[in-house]
């Protein structure tokens, strides 16, 4: 009855985008509000399905469109909307949404959005929504591929060309890993496809492996997993997410650490693991040890990092490590605790990025030592979100980020039967060293921005105040000239 609300998700955002495309004059007046109205009413579309989808049926599929896409293959444009999915669904549309927010509302981004290319930004953010929600909403294999692949272009033009002085490097290293990892993610898919005889994802997670052989499962699942790990990312194919986020504008940061990780983490759940149920039986240790790994090379990262920025960035491999460890273990225990921290990390780590971002706005550097510290005494508001959103994602209890993270830890306790419980419990307690050193980085970082004495007058004058209120003086005769 309610299949249309799919349907809006997508067309809203891809409607908006093309209207840029066939009446740019006409709405270049408006292109300040254009983009928050379409991602506004796409956020209304997205509480649409939370306020009406059946939580006594979390596990079926709800809102299901299903219409022939591709007879000849048997490919069908199928979509819906599960409890995996529903919370990954309206985490997009929110942090979209809070993105044009930001470009509206911002200080320095706001004069970037006006004069750098606005009507390009509008267009790549609108597409870069489609693709994340559709790869939440697709149920057939090679239209979650297509969906998974559409997000890709956009980000590389948002980091090339808004992102920071290293942005072409960094743009080129991102497009490079996700593209390489697709290709292995699509042999995957066409392996099951062949295989299993169907693209559906609803029939092929009923079947659980059926037709399939142990060794086809084992290998189909390493060619996905291996996509899925690369953009998730999972240690050692990380490399390219800390440059990313460097360089990224802080919208793009945002979206990348608030929904692209999750996508990968997102394919873990709807198709390796249900689809491929022996290859994820033999691959399960090995994916636990890649997580543990990537959770303590994290923090230890972290505790190196001098930028803001990039140690939030380090952070989110250690955060998605545990996600994976809880995808690792088999349980229903520690799947509930990976959905769970992946959401939460969504939420916390935009807003980290965020804030991260109004700091570099302000002071022209996101460089920790050069901050000087004082944040709470100087900006009382937002070194208290800044310190909030750190104690969020170290794991405080009764926050979101120790649900999800304590969950997996608990799932390695008691792993699924057919793994070895000892080794999981080795993973359990590096883990929790993981979590520890996670608490010690935050509080490395809010000792040097947040807490301390904010620097004296004379030295403030020669330091990044005196950088900022200059340049704020020659940003107001620059925007007087062309005035007159």
């Amino acid at each position: 009855m309610m299949a249309w609300i799919p349907v809006v998700l997508l067309a809203v955002p891809l409607l908006g985008a093309l209207m840029l495309l066939i009446a740019p004059r006409a709405l270049h007046p408006v292109l300040r509000p254009y983009g928050l109205i379409l991602s506004a009413v796409t956020l209304a579309a997205s509480l649409v399905l939370v306020a009406a989808f059946d939580y006594g049926r979390p596990a079926a599929i709800q809102y299901e469109l299903d219409l022939p896409w591709v007879p000849g293959l048997g490919m069908r444009f199928h979509l819906g909307v599960d409890g995996i999915s529903l919370p990954l669904i309206t985490l997009t549309a929110l942090l979209t949404f809070l993105c044009f927010v930001y470009l509206c509302w911002g200080r320095g981004t706001a004069r970037e959005f006006m004069n750098a290319r606005p009507r390009a930004l509008v267009f790549t953010l609108l597409v870069l929504e489609v693709g994340m929600i559709g790869t939440f909403l697709a149920l057939d294999l090679l239209l979650f591929f297509v969906f998974f692949e559409i997000v890709l272009i956009p980000m590389y033009f948002l980091i090339g060309i808004w992102g920071g002085d290293g942005r072409r490097a960094a743009s080129v290293k991102f497009i490079l890993y996700t593209l390489l990892g697709s290709v292995v993610m699509l042999l995957g898919l066409l392996l099951v496809w062949a295989q299993a005889g169907t693209l559906d994802i609803v029939a092929l997670n009923a079947s659980h492996g059926a037709g399939m052989s142990r060794s086809v499962q084992i290998l189909a699942f390493v060619a996905i997993g291996a996509g899925l790990a690369v953009k998730t990312p999972m240690w050692p194919l990380h490399t390219w997410l800390p440059d990313a986020h460097t360089e990224a504008p802080t919208v793009g940061s945002v979206l990348l650490a608030g929904v692209l990780l999750k996508m990968g983490t997102y394919g873990f759940a709807r198709i390796a693991i249900p689809v491929l149920p022996e290859g994820a039986e033999a691959a399960a240790p090995w994916l636990g040890a890649f997580a543990v790994v990537g959770i303590v090379y994290g923090a230890l990262a972290c505790l190196a990092q001098r930028d803001l920025k990039r140690m939030i960035a380090y952070s989110s491999i250690g955060h998605m490590g545990f996600v994976l460890l809880g995808f690792a273990t088999l349980t229903p225990v520690g799947t509930n605790g990976a959905l769970f921290a992946n959401v939460a990390h969504g939420l916390i780590t935009g807003l980290l990025f965020f804030l991260a971002g109004a700091i570099k706005e302000r002071h022209h550097t996101a460089d920790m030592p050069a901050l000087g510290g004082g944040l709470l005494a100087r900006l009382p508001r937002l070194g208290s979100l800044l310190t909030f959103a750190a104690i969020a994602s170290l794991g405080l209890p009764g926050l979101a980020g120790f649900w999800g993270e304590m969950l997996a830890l608990l799932g390695a306790f008691q792993p699924a039967d057919a793994l070895p419980r000892g080794l999981f419990l080795t993973y359990m307690v590096i883990g929790g060293l993981g979590a520890v050193l996670t608490a010690a980085y935050f509080l490395v970082m809010l000792s040097r921005v947040t807490h301390g004495r904010p620097r004296a007058a004379d030295e403030a004058e020669t330091g990044p105040a005196a950088d900022t209120a200059t340049d704020a003086a020659t940003d107001a005769a620059t925007d007087t000239g062309p005035a007159r």
